[in-house]
């Protein structure tokens, strides 16, 4: 039956469903741990300096506050989370979708890291990888941990939605 829908719509329902798990682990671990979740209102200020030549901040916190910027952070967020979906569909076909396995999942949320490594925390001011920050390791620990929460929820999104289709 996932034969009938687009690739495009299965890719965004996983997606939205990898992104949403990848939340919920992120409160989840705020909850239990005390481990901060990542600001998405600060990726919507990085976001919205872009447009004005601004790529690199010392950090993020002290730039000027930018109108809108959480709803851009959020919608990012979710949209990114689609297009990786979209990239495993590429990469492993829609097929994947109807019959889910878990390593093609893990592996996307695993190479996902790679974009806040070297792109976003640079960007913010943090350093590749964190290396800016107070304490790297712990900061790296935490991205792979996140992004690697996507990749199941990738998986489990996929199963659930052979499950009902």
């Amino acid at each position: 039956m996932v034969e009938h829908l687009q690739p495009v719509a299965l890719a965004a329902l996983v997606g939205i469903g990898g992104t949403a798990f990848m939340d919920i682990w992120a409160q989840t671990q705020r909850r239990l741990f005390g481990i901060p979740a990542l600001d998405y209102c600060m990726v919507g200020r990085w976001l919205g300096h872009l447009p004005k030549g601004r790529m690199r901040h010392q950090s993020i916190a002290k730039a000027p506050q930018l109108r809108g910027e959480c709803t851009l952070g959020w919608i990012a967020h979710y949209a990114i989370g689609v297009a990786f979906a979209g990239l495993l569909v590429a990469i492993w076909g829609v097929d994947w979708i109807g019959q889910p396995t878990l390593a093609p999942a893990l592996i996307i949320g695993l190479a996902t890291v790679l974009a806040p490594f070297l792109i976003l925390q640079p960007g913010m001011g943090a350093g590749i990888a964190a290396s800016k920050t107070p304490k790297p390791n712990t900061a790296r620990l935490r991205s792979l941990v996140a992004h690697l929460s996507f990749g199941l929820g990738l998986y489990l999104s996929a199963v659930l939605l052979a499950l009902l289709l």
